[in-house]
């Protein structure tokens, strides 16, 4: 099993909603959702195109998924989430775009937010002794000669290269698009995420998912508000 610490809003949030729809898969549920009929594409085409999202569930990731530490117990684990998310303090991220990572479409801040900067590294920071070493496979995986330096020492370091100074928010919303796809693409997001883009996005909850078996679906295991709320956390 690993566990991943991630955002992602509440299970009936506007956002939440419109994203499983769009993904054709609910982290909350664990169960699918009708994939959505998009002008322009086939079933088939858009299922392709988000089923790596769909795996992981809509989210941001800030603690990559990780086995636990053999001296550490889920028990544990589900402590410490709830006196981190008890001491962190809720915020908004100012504003959404769509933004195109490479090959991949995602939700991505309009703008650098240090609020969200302090609050991901310390995610990384807090959870790391729960963090099993990485696996020589994981690392491969990572294809760390391709790496710059920085990333390169956060994977040996944190098990994941994108924190610190290397990360950035971003909630994907597809794989890879191949480029003649990518103008349709985009329309059909600006479509689909109308409502949320150019808006501030509330960060209130802090989400442990977890992953059964390696290539399963990720699932919400825990959604703990941060702040005073937190001590009313559900599970």
């Amino acid at each position: 099993m690993r566990y991943a610490l991630y955002f992602t809003p509440p299970k009936d949030d506007a956002l939440t909603l419109a994203a499983a729809a769009w993904l054709s898969r609910d982290a909350f549920l664990d169960g699918r959702v009708p994939t959505p009929e998009v002008p322009g594409f086939t079933t088939e085409e858009l299922g392709t195109l988000t089923a790596e999202p769909r795996r992981y569930g809509f989210h941001a990731t800030l603690k990559a998924p990780f086995e636990l530490a053999p001296d550490r117990t889920e028990t544990e684990l589900l402590a410490a989430l709830d006196e981190f998310s008890a001491e962190s303090e809720p915020f908004e991220i100012p504003s959404l775009t769509l933004g195109q990572l490479g090959p991949f479409f995602a939700l991505v801040p309009g703008a650098p937010s240090d609020a969200l900067s302090r609050f991901a590294a310390e995610t990384v920071r807090r959870f790391e002794p729960f963090r099993a070493a990485l696996s020589a496979e994981d690392i491969a995986r990572r294809n760390p000669e391709m790496l710059p330096t920085a990333q390169r020492e956060n994977l040996e370091n944190w098990g994941y290269p994108y924190v610190f100074d290397e990360f950035r928010f971003h909630m994907t919303l597809t794989g890879t698009v191949p480029e003649e796809r990518r103008p349709a693409v985009r329309a059909a997001l600006e479509e689909a995420f109308a409502g949320f883009l150019e808006k501030p996005l509330p960060v209130t909850a802090l989400a442990l998912f977890i992953e059964p078996k390696r290539g399963s679906p990720f699932t919400v295991h825990s959604l703990m508000p941060l702040g005073d709320a937190a001590t009313e956390g559900d599970r």
